[in-house]
């Protein structure tokens, strides 16, 4: 392929190819020629221009396929609008001579067609530059068209199009020829052409003003034509055509000069909405035939002319624009309405007419209304609508006051009136659905009255406008939950009022209905009471409905209704009232077979007509209660619904002899009790019914076959029965549009119709499938098959095998014995049962039974599977499959595919070769295992064969659609027949006319499913890998330019494929250019493809697809999408505009998704951009960091949060909390100390305050109390007065509060309240704990209670004034928390524990809706627990009273029985028993919740609960608790240690380890207080008799599970073996000391390992001494294991922080008491010495390994030692020398660090009190260390360090001086001075001297002045023996003094340890 990419044509390369490799050749060639020539500079073009010429136009005779003609052609016109254009007349005539030409054989055809393109790019591209020659063009071309066939029209009608749009205004001449050439043509049989001559004609009006004036009328009629028989896409280009005409001639200007020359006609809005309307009402007929046939009655417009004008309304308003609608909105909305109402009878002459036009209507409002109009011009049009209720319902009142019945009931003006009603209610309940809470100005406008006028029309009399009026009710309440509760409590009062009304029953019971199914849309939800009142309302129906035969079927209904509808409320509300549920239910059945007889022989037709109403209503709130709430479907409630089953199914055998007995009126009945009955069983487990089976089956059967069915409803049957995959080869179909609501009706055929809510009013309550339309079942005959159907497969598979059998015979008998379309509906039916029959046992696992079975059921799909009908062929082909699965045997599958085999060799029909071809595909999907290569071998072989029958596409897309799953299916096994069949793709895609759309779809899937199975492969670069992917980047290329959107669709799908296996090879740029261009296409599926693929490209690279877009918009000339303006709002701007038209689901996420991941990864480089998009949302640079946008995130927040919407408030408040988290620590950089958000101050205020009025929603309020806490608590506003402002919103709201559960809003669900409660109390919480937490840091620690509160009420005690504000509420808040607590307590009992819980529920939650309230609590528990721990220990748990400062609150309390016992007061509890139990409240709960963290716990609650454990831990009265129960305190520690080991946050470890440290401290406390108490007890007695406290007793064993010390033990374990494996001797392998390389831990891992150390060491103390003895070697193992693994040697001799802490550790663990306590002394010397041992141990390792340990670390361990223990340990000999030598070789080291840190460690050795254990390291290193000194006074000090160690050894020998005994001392000090003076310099050297030099004389000089008054006498001998040193001493001293007297500035001293002392002694001195 690399040989056709040139200018020229590589000619020799081509011959040599095959046939189809040269049209691939020839193809990529063309592709790479169309870049290359825009490329190429205009010489080089016309150098070559010549041979080019030629040999495109040679290529002209080589039959070219579709796609190679139409690049052909572009490259012509592109080669001469490049070059010269002297012989483009040249190429213009031979390709008219070829158009010209006789040869009329289909080998011609190629060329002829190939010319025709050519001619129209060349037209098009060079236009008005070709003059006159188009006259002729124009004219052979169109007398080409008299003899084209269907192709050739086709491509003639769209090179017309281009030659028009090529030549504009100057092809006048031509426009009446092609206007009528074109007219024939949309009429054409061929589908395509019809499209073709729409697009043609649409160029057309452009310039020919006549179509839009004088032939208005003529080309509105064509149009109409058009319609009929059309398909989707025929009706999508007409109504474009046609939409586009019309709104030209409203809103055309004429030019004058045109004027001049032609007839003009002005047209009005009027005129063109009565044309559109009179084809909307009678068709295409003409005017007088229409009226004649109205006159006969037989007229009646087809439906797809309807839905295609139906689609032109729409694009005639969508052109005209939102603007427009919005000032015609009054004469547009009449006249749609005026449709759907019977002044024109034909309109809505039937029922199901009736609902397909209502339909219509509904679909014309909703899209013009709802896609075209702003919010304002919305809320507008619902006051139109109202307005046209009110006016429909006078009409309705003047007709109903009339007396006389039959005139009411008869008059056409209420049935007028109803469909017209019921369009203008569902666009006004979809009007305020979309438009949510901002409509809640309009309902309460009283002048609009819109909630009157939907429940005035609510007594309608005709149910179809109740049940609209009902639908729009529900709108209402999902759009403004608060209105929900108002209401139903309006429908209720009025249903109970107007019982005696039939229409008021049915009406307000339809409303109740429709409201109660809203309330799951509503989080709030409704008060639980409702449900009560609603259940004996039902009941009172019910039971009253005998009393007035008026109003029995209406009560009876009435009542079912409403208790189906109360099922929707779920488990919660329901199990209160299932008791009266059942036994309603039991009673509406008779008790046994016998008293149905009795019934039988007693009734009439109406009684019956009630009885089957009552029957088929409690059958189906049955079905509600099992489909709603099924967690009360508990063994005992199956039991209680069984016993009315059996009589249920009695009934329905009877039902046939009834209908007998009493005619029609209880044919629709029975038809519904039918459907109810079948609808409750296919829920129920086939156990519950199985003795009634048999006679079950036996009416199913009937059903299926019943002799009156007449209508194949084969659109609604079959699908769910059909692979979704395969419904795709049923092409327009089922595929999903925009225009699904209005072509769903074509799909069904004429005699059926559309779901509408009428047919059942049960489905009013339930969810909708399509999200906010309207429900839509199926009339009952139509419904009762589907259910029978479904039903069948069920049953079917449990009875027994002779049933079964007999049963399937009785079924093919039917078939076989009717005739005609009767034959095609009982086969239909009897498929889909047996279909779904296979599909059940083949999900269940089931098996089929004996042989005959397989060949009744193989009988059966074999006859579906040569059906006529394409729909019941896919479905058999998935029943076959489905058979060889439930057989599961290899014979017989094999079996399955022979006799397809042979069909497909056989046959000739298209029906059996597409059914067969299927048929195959199917088996491989379900069987991959019959893929044995032979197999696959013969199956591809038939379908290849298949694939290229061009006399029949159908069989061709059916064998292309069956290789496409024999692909996917084979996986690698296909591998070796991937090269050939992607040549017959490429040569299929190439040839195959692109009027058949259907064959290239299967092409496409057959490609995708290559393109999967090749996979990553496809990134290789061998020949063969490279040749494939160039064929399927080919393929794709040529799917791209298809005419056909599914076409395109698959195309980006295999490119999505290719991107994600190979990005490198696909060109980024042209498909994203693809991309853009379809984003706003016509075809969901395309738009669904695009948005699929764009979401895949931005996760990879969003920059680069956002650029593309970008360059590519302003590229090209014309807008790629006029609806998304990506030249000027960008990719993502196109976006946001797209989420804001699309109401499908799947793209709106895909939107979503993609906008995400794009700003992810884009928002930092075009923040500015993001911003403003956002902006423009809500509203209707350079520097990219968000804090230089603060105002405008401030200000977006802001519009947001006090908006209508509450949605939008919601998400206003949840940014502005997110902003004030990210932004409340950043500085304010113009004013140092501030922060940035301080200048919002107003504006956040502004924000929240809206939030606390009493009416806004609980949800809002409450996230507004989350902003409010965060705000207090970020510390942004730190003065007292500007926090008072929200301080006061959350104090308004504590106040609302305080009256607990009962005094809130009754408009929503009691959890909402709770919701509410919580959310105040929460952000109180947080607010307490913030101010307790600053007014810690502001003064350690906090001061007991007695003296804070005194403090705060004088106002001197505290300076924090948060802390103040709080304290004015404290006491009703800490009431308020414990009784939430208390309530969480509660409702955490496991279930055993129910009848426990208070009957009327807690604080805060009423028992009801106790499970929606938990939810609340989980939210908001921890920060109100750690908040009254706080409070607790702020008491300290001291104070006498416990409602002491009660009296003393400004306001009320919540009266609850919180800790202090019975509500009675019987018992008053002791302020200990009460602060007990607040102790056990908080600690059970904390307990609870961290012994079994769920994996949905959050952080904050984590953190919460340790913080509220460590504030009751820190006073001393819990701390007693603890350490008193011993076995409490291990209990704490395990679950502490679960927590550490399952939650991996440092922060959550550390504050767990805290909590452990607390409670050691607690139990060392204990071990103190008890043995102070003996002690004090025992005065005189001996000691030996006191008995021994601590763990360990008298034996020292510690039992694991009842120690408190082991259970440490194992925790502090479990934190350091994590962050040092190296300490687990069982992971190291060794059990002693391992060497392994020091490491330095991160801080966090630093920080736990020196908690755990800090506990370790305070272990002892809680032991007995024998328990000392037993945990000594561990810790001190661990202690020092720490030290020797973490011992790195860090700049500057630090020690890292764990050595720090285990230094400590080890400091604390030697001095404890126990070293030296008589019973443990002995055992601890061992134990330390052998620790001692190990730490010397480390310095000489076995090997090399441990060199990089840190000196110092190790030295300054020996020194603890030394200093810590007692001198038994450290003093013997062997140990001694030891220790010596280190010091010895240290001082050796040539680090000066090392030398200092030596000389400081043994300056503490040598001050050691006992003689013992210093004076051998005195003998020993003390000359050693003069020698050093002595080396100093040699070899000068060159820096600071060796000043410093000069300084320091110099210490160590004045710590000598005095630690030596009297007569060694002058001795000493003889040796000092001269090393002293030999450091000092005179006044000349003194000037010079470095600072190092003048630091040591100033030291020397200062420490000579010390020691000379002390040893005076040595001093003045010592001078007087040496003239020199006193010489020098005189000359320094004298120099000193000079120097301060000159005020010589001195150099700064360096930073050593010396400096201070030097600079006060020297002053002294002075």
């Amino acid at each position: 392929m690399e040989l056709a990419h040139s200018l020229l044509l590589n000619e020799e390369a081509y011959n040599q190819l095959g046939e189809v490799q040269k049209a691939e050749f020839i193809f990529e060639w063309l592709r790479y020629l169309e870049k290359l020539l825009l490329a190429t500079s205009r010489n080089d073009v016309r150098e070559k221009q010549k041979t080019l010429v030629e040999q495109l136009l040679s290529l002209l005779n080589s039959s070219p396929g579709p796609p190679t003609r139409k690049l052909l052609a572009k490259n012509l016109a592109i080669l001469y609008s490049i070059g010269d254009t002297f012989s483009v007349h040249e190429a213009i005539d031979k390709c008219n001579d070829l158009i010209r030409s006789k040869d009329d054989s289909p080998s011609y055809l190629p060329t002829k067609l190939a010319a025709v393109v050519c001619l129209g790019s060349l037209y098009k591209k060079l236009g008005r530059i070709l003059g006159n020659t188009f006259t002729d063009t124009v004219g052979n071309i169109l007398k080409a068209m008299k003899s084209a066939e269907s192709q050739g029209r086709y491509e003639i009608m769209l090179s017309l199009q281009n030659i028009l749009n090529g030549l504009g205004a100057a092809a006048a001449p031509c426009h009446r020829d092609v206007y009528k050439a074109a007219r024939s043509c949309l009429t054409d049989r061929s589908m395509a052409v019809r499209c073709a001559a729409a697009k043609c004609l649409l160029e057309l009006q452009n310039e020919a003003i006549f179509m839009w004036s004088t032939d208005l009328d003529s080309v509105a009629t064509l149009c109409f034509k058009s319609f009929e028989g059309s398909n989707y896409d025929v009706r999508i280009s007409v109504s474009k055509l046609l939409g586009i005409i019309l709104a030209k001639a409203v809103i055309s200007k004429h030019p004058g000069t045109a004027a001049s020359r032609q007839s003009i006609r002005r047209v009005s809005l009027e005129e063109v909405l009565e044309l559109l309307g009179t084809g909307f009402l009678r068709g295409s007929s003409g005017f007088l035939r229409a009226s004649g046939d109205m006159l006969k009655g037989t007229s009646s417009v087809s439906r797809d002319v309807r839905v295609g004008v139906t689609q032109a309304y729409v694009v005639f308003v969508s052109t005209l624009g939102g603007a427009w609608l919005e000032k015609n909105f009054a004469a547009f909305f009449s006249h749609i309405l005026s449709l759907a109402s019977p002044s024109h009878p034909k309109a809505t002459q039937t029922q199901i007419d009736a609902v397909c036009c209502r339909r219509c209507v509904s679909f014309i409002l909703r899209t013009t209304i709802g896609g075209l109009l702003g919010e304002k011009a919305q809320l507008a049009a619902v006051k139109d609508i109202c307005q046209a209720i009110w006016k429909l319902k006078k009409v309705m009142d003047a007709v109903m006051s009339d007396g006389n019945l039959e005139t009411r009931l008869g008059s056409t003006d209420v049935a007028a009136s109803q469909h017209m009603l019921v369009c203008a209610l569902q666009e006004l309940g979809n009007l305020i659905h979309n438009l949510g809470t901002t409509a809640a100005p309009l309902l309460q406008d009283s002048s609009t009255g819109l909630l009157d006028s939907i429940l005035s029309v609510i007594l309608h009399p005709s149910i179809s406008v109740r049940l609209a009026a009902a639908w729009c009710l529900h709108c209402i309440a999902v759009a403004l939950p608060s209105y929900l509760t108002p209401l139903l409590d309006r429908c209720l009062e009025r249903l109970t009022g107007h019982k005696s009304s039939p229409e008021a029953v049915t009406g307000f019971s339809f409303a109740v209905a429709a409201l109660l199914g809203a309330v799951k849309h509503c989080p709030l939800g409704i008060p639980h009471g409702k449900g009560k009142i609603i259940m004996t309302l039902a009941e009172d129906l019910l039971c009253s409905a005998a009393q007035n035969s008026r109003l029995s079927a209406q009560r009876t209904q009435a009542g079912w209704l409403l208790i189906s509808a109360l099922m929707t409320l779920g488990p919660a509300v329901v199990s209160h009232h299932l008791a009266r549920v059942l036994l309603l239910w039991k009673c509406v059945f008779p008790a046994s077979p016998k008293d149905l007889e009795t019934e039988k022989s007693r009734g009439d037709s109406f009684t019956w007509q009630v009885t089957l109403e009552g029957r088929a209503g409690a059958l189906c709130a049955i079905k509600s209660f099992v489909s709603h709430c099924g967690d009360l479907l508990t063994e005992e409630v199956t039991q209680r619904l069984l016993p009315p089953l059996p009589c249920a199914v009695d009934l329905l055998t009877q039902l046939s002899s009834i209908l007998k007995m009493y005619g029609s009126p209880l044919k629709t009945p029975s038809v519904v009790y039918r459907q109810r009955l079948y609808e409750l069983l296919i829920l129920l487990p086939p156990e519950t019914y199985e003795g009634n089976l048999c006679a079950i089956l036996r009416e199913l059967a009937a059903d299926l076959t019943a002799p009156d069915i007449q209508v194949a409803a084969s659109t609604f049957l079959l699908p769910p029965l059909c692979h979704q995959d395969d419904l795709l080869i049923l092409s327009p179909f089922l595929q999903e549009t925009d225009h699904r609501f209005i072509e769903e009706q074509l799909l069904l055929g004429n005699g059926v119709a559309c779901g509408s809510l009428e047919y059942d009013p049960y489905s009013i309550y339930e969810k909708d499938v399509e999200g906010d339309s309207v429900p839509k079942p199926l009339p009952p005959a139509l419904s009762v098959i589907s259910s029978a159907s479904k039903l069948f497969g069920v049953v079917c598979a449990h009875v027994g095998e002779t049933q079964r059998l007999l049963i399937l015979e009785q079924l093919l008998d039917s078939i076989k014995h009717t005739k005609g379309a009767r034959q095609q509906v009982v086969q239909l039916h009897v498929v889909s049962s047996v279909s779904s029959f296979l599909k059940y046992v083949a999900g269940s696992k089931g098996c089929l039974g004996p042989e005959e079975m397989k060949r009744f059921a193989l009988t059966l799909v074999m006859g579906a599977l040569e059906s006529p009908n394409p729909l019941l062929r896919c479905a058999a082909a998935e029943s076959w499959a489905r058979l060889a699965q439930v057989v599961d045997d290899g014979a017989f599958t094999a079996g399955l595919a022979q006799v397809s085999f042979d069909k497909l060799k056989s046959a000739r029909d298209v029906v059996t070769r597409t059914g067969h071809s299927l048929a195959l595909g199917s088996l491989h999907r379900y069987l991959g295992g019959i893929s044995s290569s032979q197999h696959l071998n013969s199956c591809i072989g038939i379908l290849y064969t298949l694939a290229q029958d061009s006399t029949s596409p159908d069989v061709q897309t059916w064998a292309l659609h069956s290789l496409s799953l024999i692909i996917d299916s084979a996986g690698p096994l296909y591998y070796v027949h991937v090269e050939p069949t992607l040549s017959l793709i490429i040569m299929l895609l190439l040839n195959v006319p692109p009027t058949h759309a259907e064959v290239h779809q299967s092409l496409g899937r057959c490609l995708n499913a290559l393109i999967t199975t090749l996979g990553p492969e496809l990134q290789g670069n061998s020949t063969s890998i490279s040749t494939l992917r160039t064929s399927c980047l080919l393929g794709c290329a040529v799917m791209q330019d298809n005419p056909d959107c599914l076409v395109q669709a698959q195309a980006i799908s295999c490119l999505q494929q290719l991107h994600m296996f190979a990005p490198r090879h696909v060109n980024l740029s042209s498909l994203v250019s693809c991309l853009c261009v379809n984003l706003c296409s016509p075809y969901l599926l395309l738009r669904r493809a695009v948005l699929a693929c764009l979401r895949q490209l931005v996760q990879r690279e969003a920059a680069e697809v956002s650029e593309h877009a970008v360059m590519l918009a302003k590229d090209s000339r014309e807008e790629l999408t006029p609806d998304a303006n990506i030249r000027e709002v960008g990719l993502e701007g196109a976006l946001l505009i797209l989420l804001d038209k699309e109401t499908d689901e799947r793209l709106c996420h895909d939107i979503k998704e993609t906008l995400n991941y794009m700003l992810t990864s884009m928002a930092v480089e075009k923040l500015s951009l993001w911003l403003k998009l956002c902006k423009d949302v809500l509203a209707a640079s350079a520097d990219d960091f968000l804090v230089l946008h603060l105002a405008d995130l401030i200000r977006m927040a802001f519009m947001a949060a006090t908006d209508h919407s509450d949605q939008l408030r919601l998400s206003g408040l949840e940014m502005l909390l997110v902003v004030i988290r990210r932004f409340a620590t950043v500085p304010e950089p113009e004013f140092p100390g501030h922060v940035i958000l301080e200048q919002y101050q107003a504006n956040v205020g502004a924000a929240l305050r809206p939030a606390f009025t009493s009416e806004t929603p609980p949800d809002v309020t409450a996230k507004a109390c989350q902003v409010c806490s965060a705000w207090i608590a970020s510390g942004v506003v730190s003065d007292l007065n500007d926090l008072r402002r929200v301080h006061q919103l959350l104090v308004s709201s504590l106040t609302k509060i305080q009256a607990g559960k009962e005094a809130l809003s009754h408009l929503y669900n009691e959890s909402a309240s709770t919701m509410e409660i919580l959310a105040v109390l929460k952000a109180w919480a947080e607010v307490y704990i913030i101010a307790v937490q600053r007014h810690k840091n502001h003064r350690q620690p906090l001061k007991t209670t007695t003296c804070l509160e005194d403090g705060i009420r004088n106002g001197s005690c505290s300076s924090d004034g948060l802390l103040d504000l709080v304290y004015a509420d404290l006491g009703t808040l800490s009431r308020l928390w414990l009784a939430a607590l208390q309530d969480f307590a509660l409702l955490t009992l496991p279930s055993e524990f129910a009848s426990q819980l208070p009957a009327e529920g807690g604080a805060f939650y009423t028992a009801e809706t106790s499970e929606n309230a938990k939810l609340h609590y989980y939210n908001s528990w921890a920060l109100i627990l750690h908040a009254t721990a706080l409070w607790l220990t702020s008491t300290g748990f001291v104070v006498a009273d416990p409602d002491e400062g009660a009296s003393n609150l400004s306001r009320p309390v919540t009266p609850t029985s919180m800790c202090q016992g019975s509500s009675s007061g019987a018992t008053i509890k002791s302020p200990e028993d009460v602060y007990t139990d607040r102790f056990h409240l908080i600690l059970g709960i904390s307990v609870e919740f961290l012994c079994s963290l769920r994996s949905d716990a959050t952080m904050e609650s984590i953190t919460a609960c340790l913080h509220a454990l460590q504030a009751l831990l820190d006073v001393p009265w819990p701390r007693s608790k603890i350490g008193s129960d011993q076995d409490l305190g291990i209990e704490l520690l395990n679950v502490l240690h679960r927590v550490i080991l399952t939650r991996e946050s440092p922060s959550i470890q550390l504050a767990s380890l805290e909590v452990v440290r607390q409670i050691i401290c607690a139990a060392q406390e204990h071990v103190k207080e008890k043995r102070r108490s003996a002690e004090v007890d025992d005065g005189a007695a001996e000691k030996e008799t006191l008995p021994e406290f601590g763990e360990g007793k008298d034996t020292g064993g510690l039992v694991p599970g009842k120690s408190l010390v082991f259970a440490t033990l194992e925790l502090c374990v479990c934190i350091l073996v994590r962050q040092l494996p190296e300490l687990n001797p069982k992971l190291t392998g060794s059990p002693g000391v391992k060497a392994t390389k020091p490491q330095i831990l991160l801080e966090d891992g630093s920080r736990l390992v020196s908690a755990a150390l800090v506990i370790l060491s305070e272990l002892p103390a809680v032991c007995s001494p024998e328990g000392s003895i037993s945990i000594l070697p561990t810790i001190l193992y661990l202690t020092i294991g720490v030290l020797r693994e973490t011992a790195v040697k860090l700049p500057g001799g630090q020690l890292s922080s764990t050595v720090a802490a285990s230094l400590q550790a080890l400091k604390g663990i030697l001095s404890s008491p126990m070293a030296r306590a008589e019973k443990s002394r002995t055992a601890w010397t061992d134990l330390l010495r052998s620790a001692l041992t190990t730490i010397l141990d480390c310095w000489d390792p076995v090997d090399e390994t441990h060199q990089e340990l840190d000196e110092v670390s190790l030295l300054t361990a020996i020194t603890v030692f030394i200093l810590s223990t007692s001198p038994e340990v450290t003093t013997i000999p062997c140990l001694q020398k030891r220790c010596i030598d280190k010091f010895k070789a240290t001082l050796e080291i040539k680090d000066p660090v090392v030398q200092i840190k030596t000389y400081q460690l043994l300056h503490s050795i040598f001050q050691y009190p006992n003689p013992a254990v210093s004076y051998p390291y005195i003998y020993s290193l003390a000359s050693c260390i003069m020698e050093k000194l002595q080396e100093i006074d040699k070899r000068k000090p060159e820096n600071t360090a060796e000043l410093e160690i000069f300084q320091e050894g110099i210490k160590v020998l004045e710590t000598l001086v005095t630690v030596a005994e009297e007569h060694h001392r002058a001795q000493l000090v003889a040796c000092l001075l001269p090393i002293l003076i030999s450091f000092l310099l005179d006044e000349n050297s003194l000037g010079s001297a470095t600072s190092i030099m003048r630091n040591l004389h100033d030291f020397a000089l200062q420490n000579l002045m010390q020691i000379g008054p002390q040893y005076s006498s040595v001093f003045k001998s010592l001078v007087a023996s040496s003239p020199a040193l006193k010489a020098r001493l005189e000359a320094a001293i004298k120099g000193n003094q000079e120097s301060v007297k000159v005020k010589i500035p001195t150099s700064k001293y360096t930073k050593s340890p010396g400096k201070n002392s030097s600079i006060q002694l020297k002053t002294s001195f002075l």
